[in-house]
Formats: C-alpha cells, sequence, structure tokens
C-alpha cells in the first residue's frame, strides 16, 4: 500500500527520521515545517495522510487540522507533546483520526499510519451498502447520507457509522468502537470515542442535544436505532 504522506514537524530531525521511515515503507512523503506550507501543500496536492505536528509555527496544528477538515476528507494522525487529555481530546474534537504523543516509537509510529491507510485507502469491493435509521453507508465510495442528503465524515467517523450501520439496534462498547476505529485496545483513549459521537451527532441528529438516531445506552455504550426518526 503506497501512499502520498504530508509530514508537517518543525523538528527538522524528527522529519527527517519519519521520512526515511515512510520511504522504507514505500510511501511518497513531503515534507513541511509550518502551518501555512502544511495548509498549501494539502490543499494543491490532496495527500493520502496528513502527520501532523501540533506545536508548528505560523499556524499550529490545531489550526490545520480545523482547516483541513473545512475542505475535505484527509486523514489526520497528530503528534503532539502535549500530554494531557483536554489537549487530545481537543484534537479529535477537530477531526484528527488519531494521535501519538513525543516521545514515540518508530515502529507504533507506522503501525499506526498502516491502520489509518488500511481505513481510507480501501478496494473497492469491500462490503456492500448498508442502510438502517435513514443512515446510508456506502463503503466502495467511502460515502454516508441522512435521509438522502450527504454526510461528510472523518475516517475515524465514518468506522464509527460504518460498524454500527452493520449491526443496528447492538449496543457497542466504548472499547469495541475504539478497536474499529483505530485498530488498538487502549483503555486510556475511550473517551475520544465520545467525542467522535458528538461529531456524528451534529452531522446526522435533527437536535443533537436530543438523539433520536444514535443512542446513549447509560452505563454500556452507544447504538444506532434501526427505524427511522
Amino acid at each position: 500500500m503506497c501512499a502520498h504522506i504530508l509530514v508537517a514537524e518543525d523538528d527538522e530531525m524528527q522529519a527527517e527520521l519519519i521520512r526515511r521511515l515512510l520511504l522504507q515503507e514505500g510511501h511518497t512523503p513531503v515534507v513541511v515545517h509550518d502551518g501555512r506550507a502544511a495548509i498549501d501543500e494539502a490543499t494543491s496536492r490532496r495527500p493520502d495522510l496528513v502527520v501532523l505536528d501540533l506545536m508548528l509555527p505560523k499556524i499550529d496544528g490545531l489550526g490545520v487540522c480545523r482547516v483541513l477538515r473545512e475542505n475535505g476528507e484527509i486523514p489526520v494522525l497528530m503528534l503532539t507533546a502535549r500530554s494531557t487529555e483536554d489537549d487530545v481530546l481537543l484534537g479529535l474534537g477537530l477531526g484528527a483520526d488519531d494521535y501519538m504523543t513525543k516521545p514515540y516509537s518508530p515502529r507504533e509510529l507506522m503501525a499506526r499510519i498502516r491502520t489509518v491507510l488500511r481505513r481510507t485507502l480501501r478496494p473497492a469491493e469491500l462490503s456492500p451498502v448498508l442502510r438502517a435509521g435513514g443512515i446510508t453507508v456506502d463503503p466502495a465510495r467511502h460515502e454516508v447520507t441522512c435521509d438522502g442528503s450527504p454526510v461528510l465524515c472523518t475516517p475515524g467517523e465514518f468506522a464509527i457509522i460504518h460498524a454500527m450501520t452493520a449491526e443496528p439496534d447492538r449496543v457497542f462498547s466504548r472499547r469495541q468502537l475504539l478497536q474499529h476505529t483505530r485498530g488498538h485496545d487502549r483503555a486510556s483513549t475511550e473517551r475520544a470515542i465520545d467525542v467522535h459521537i458528538m461529531n456524528l451527532r451534529k452531522k446526522i441528529e435533527p437536535d443533537p442535544r436530543t438523539p433520536v438516531r444514535l443512542l446513549t445506552v447509560f452505563g454500556v455504550g452507544y447504538k444506532l436505532t434501526g427505524q427511522p426518526s
């Protein structure tokens, strides 16, 4: 699986390490060192993935992520020296698909990149179109509609709505949904699922404050109702 990957990292040594690792994996990396350059490059060349440092000059990683989400669905793997949960959830709330805190293992970084790419660069002959509760998910086209209107989803949000549409009315725990979105079973990041659910509700619910499609099952997790709202 070869991909065009944009690396936005102001630490030149870290950027060069990531570039070499990506080359070894057969990818085509492009490296920039500030947020403005990251936005320009992502806009002009539409990479398959952006590896995005949070602490960038000119425009920080959160600002870059916000712009990318306003203009499309480019997957984002965020790198951050900020290990507090609030900072991580803020990044995920803006649409980052995954994150890693510094210092990180190069092997784990490559594993995370492979996981994101597997979710987003899928062959067209995957599962059929799914429908439940007014939601339609087309895995081959990576498209979601709600009552016939298109819904722009991040890859992480798409993974959640795809899993839940495949099994309507099933209650998924946060840990189970985390396995779908990340391929990792890490209890420390389960709160990130709440952020994805909140974002999905803004996109598919008539009133996100009183959801009728994507429901909370208190003490257990979430489910997508199989009946139209």
